[in-house]
């Protein structure tokens, strides 16, 4: 077997190091954008910098060196960061009751398995060994699950603080050319991704130390309780993922449909009462939602990889440094991240338009390729050359470099899945394009050539989840298939970077349009946020690539804890299950886009009320009521979020207490097959008609130019689409993913109860 060249001690003093630089390094970044001043105060600088005497000759030219520019700018983003956070903090308080009375189910359930027993049992897997009692397991499983929704809430809240933070600063940067806003922008993503990587990493860290001090040698015990961790982590990013999406999509089809299709005013125009809930939405929906949900994947796909490994060689020899290979991995991620941020900020100065979207596609190349090598010396040093992988029963005999290409495989599947949503979804080519030609002829034939484009996306990314999942299987079992998930995950401080910097720049654009700054400045945020718009989808096939692979590692875990020998598709009980699981993301969809509808309704029927009865409001003599607005969006995700999360929630406890777990083998195994394709569709049909509207506004090209300009038929017919896409693309899609993990894991805690009291129904008929 050999032993690992890592030593336990060195194992254990460089996963925390790397999780405290990544959270110096995001402290850094924060530092350097708060340098950027929201105040006016400015004197022209001393001739001897020549840097900022240039800047302060180009604002001087520009004619923008102007008071009231820079407090406006202030204004604005104290409105929206007020907007944010109120609507968070109402967001939590419904979450935290929910949260607690979770917490109290889990200790009730998993208690009950032993009676409540405090006496030593058997193990579930070596039955000649005595591990703790299940009361402990309910106890630590309750503290974790409250451990990773905390995480989760911190995570999702913090990203939200730093794009308040910077979305004004990059609109004043965008003033001295377009790559200080690029390098803004992306700095405060970089922020976000890292200080999410670092802190997840090193709450999972400390828990799993924590844990140890009683657990001791049960390793078993351990690594099944810290799966509640990934549990919070996802149950809080459901909430946060559909109430974010249902408020900034009512905000954002109020705002459009009313604003631009039937007053013909810009976008983020100030005369617009939805302008601020819509730029408010940006921030609560696409970064703390988005913050949350990538974290409740990381979260899991090492509670997947510990559970499996716990059983396994490592486990059973208590091999500390390859039972850590997952955090090992997480630990050098961050590392190669914080590398390849320098090459966007330090190394390549980007100067013209057309050079931001490769410089955001190279950084998801530099770090997939340094990862791999990051990957390739983790599996070298921390693994023995061979070892065992619990296998459904049997012991599976693995080689230390089969380990590392199931997490290349992951890694450079995720790159694939990112490259080719960027082809469905980025004006650059041909698909978007056509769907752009297809609003000549009205807003139907839009809508079509959108829906098919989503279809045909999927085929692709699908192939390369497959293939992953063959590769990764068959070199280390279901341990293989959970370390992709997170070779996938492993460069999440460069995605996240890139996922966030697209709403911070929407967020920088609208402020320019409402601060009444020149064209050419508006021009400059709007490359920022058309780029950012492909990078955001290409942020969403990523957590939806990696939930997929994340589910299927869950539920093999859930399949063996629960000792299922096969998941039999031929009988009755696993076949029910399978349908069912099947229509679910269906039914989860048709409650959210319902839910978005309703509160665009409520939105479009205020904006119009405003329009017909404040008198000047067109005329931009009187401001609008902003406020009204705000508080319908707020209102209507906080009461629209419970019914969407309740079902997720509630269908495995049903289905494990009353069905069994054959049956709810098949409800997992549907939920997965049918949600991942309807949130890839979902995804990036939204994301084409949103960049097809943007291709024709801009006219960059020669057929741009024949569908626009603004206001044209073609473009109102790309408005329709884009509405229509938006909760496709921003409230659906992105929770589909949760959906399928969420379900996965629960299952996974909740086994030890339903495989000693689940499938009541069976019993007794």
């Amino acid at each position: 077997m050999g032993a690992a060249i890592l030593s336990d001690l060195l194992t254990e003093i460089l996963i925390p190091v790397a999780a405290v630089v990544g959270i110096v390094f995001s402290l850094f970044q924060w530092m350097l954008v708060s340098k950027v001043k929201l105040s006016p105060e400015r004197q022209t600088p001393a001739r001897g910098n020549k840097n900022d005497y240039a800047d302060y000759l180009i604002e001087e030219e520009e004619g923008l060196n102007d008071h009231n520019v820079v407090v406006k700018c202030a204004d604005i983003q104290s409105a929206i960061s007020e907007g944010a956070t109120s609507f968070l903090f109402t967001e939590y308080q419904y979450v935290g009751v929910f949260m607690v009375a979770f917490a109290i189910l889990i200790f009730l359930f998993l208690g009950s398995v032993e009676g409540f027993s405090t006496k030593s049992q058997p193990c579930t897997y070596s039955k000649d060994k005595t591990c703790k009692p299940a009361l402990a397991n309910a106890i630590f499983s309750t503290v974790s699950f409250l451990l990773g929704a905390i995480t989760s809430v911190v995570s999702g809240f913090l990203g939200m603080k730093i794009a308040t933070y910077a979305n004004a600063r990059t609109t004043l940067e965008a003033r001295k050319g377009v790559g200080k806003a690029f390098i803004t922008a992306f700095r405060s993503g970089a922020v976000m991704g890292f200080l999410l990587a670092a802190n997840g990493l090193l709450v999972l860290y400390i828990a799993i130390n924590l844990f140890k001090l009683y657990y001791g040698e049960d390793w078993e015990g351990l690594f099944e309780a810290i799966t509640g961790y990934g549990l919070g982590g996802s149950s809080m990013a459901l909430f946060g993922r559909v109430g974010g999406g249902i408020y900034t999509k009512a905000a954002d089809v109020g705002a459009d449909l009313v604003g631009k299709v039937e007053r013909n005013i810009p976008e983020d125009d100030p005369r617009n009462p939805a302008v601020i809930a819509d730029n408010v939405g940006d921030n609560v929906g696409d970064i703390a939602g988005m913050g949350s949900d990538l974290f409740g994947s990381y979260a899991e796909s090492s509670c997947a990889a510990l559970v499996v490994a716990s059983i396994s060689s490592f486990g059973i020899n208590h091999e500390l440094t390859a039972m850590l290979y997952p955090l090992l991995i997480s630990s050098m991620g961050i590392i190669v991240c914080l590398i390849t941020t320098l090459f966007a900020t330090d190394f390549f100065e980007i100067k013209a338009v057309k050079e931001i979207e490769p410089a955001l596609k190279r950084q998801l190349i530099i770090s997939t390729a340094l990862m791999t090598v990051g990957v390739g010396i983790v599996s070298w040093i921390a693994l023995p050359s061979t070892f065992t992988i619990f296998n459904f029963g049997v012991q599976k005999t693995v080689k230390n470099w089969e380990l590392f290409f199931c997490v290349a495989i992951g890694l450079w599947a995720g790159l694939v899945i990112g490259f080719v949503t960027e082809y469905y979804t980025s004006n650059a080519y041909s698909p978007v394009q056509d769907v752009a030609d297809s609003c000549r002829t009205g807003a139907a034939t839009n809508v079509i050539f959108g829906l098919a484009l989503g279809y045909k996306s999927v085929i692709i990314p699908i192939f390369a989840i497959a293939i992953s999942i063959f590769v990764s299987f068959s070199f280390a079992a279901m341990y293989g298939i959970a370390v992709a998930a997170l070779g996938m995950l492993s460069n999440i401080a460069t995605g996240l970077a890139i996922d966030a910097y697209g709403p911070i720049s929407d967020n920088a654009g609208g402020i320019a349009e409402m601060a009444g700054m020149s064209h050419r400045i508006r021009e400059r945020t709007d490359a920022l946020d058309a780029a950012g718009n492909t990078t955001a989808a290409i942020g969403k096939g990523f957590a939806i690539g990696s939930a997929a692979l994340v589910s299927l590692a869950l539920f093999g875990a859930f399949v063996s804890r629960a000792s299922i020998s096969t998941v039999d598709v031929l009988t009755p009980k696993v076949f029910i299950g399978l349908i069912v699981g099947a229509m679910l993301p269906y039914w989860f969809s048709a409650m959210t886009m319902k839910s978005v509808g309703s509160a665009a309704l409520k939105m479009v029927e205020e904006v119009r009320r405003q329009f017909n009865t404040i008198p000047g409001l067109m005329e931009g003599t009187t401001k609008p009521d902003y406020a009204t607005c705000v508080k319908i969006s707020t209102d209507a995700s906080i009461k629209e979020m419970i019914p969407p999360g309740a079902l997720v929630m509630v269908t495995p406890l049903i289905v494990g207490t009353f069905f069994g777990v054959e049956t709810l083998s098949g409800v997992l195994a549907g939920s997965l097959v049918s949600g991942v394709q309807i949130a890839i569709s979902a995804s990036n049909t939204g994301g084409a008609w949103d960049n097809a509207k943007k291709y024709i506004e801009a006219g960059a090209s020669e057929h741009a130019r024949t569908l626009g300009p603004k206001g044209s038929d073609a473009h109102k017919a790309a408005v329709i689409g884009d509405t229509i896409g938006d909760p496709l693309k921003d409230t659906s899609g992105p929770s589909l993913n949760i959906l399928i993990k969420l379900m996965a894991v629960e299952s996974l805690v909740f086994a030890p109860f339903f495989a000693t009291h689940g499938g009541l129904l069976f019993k007794i008929f």
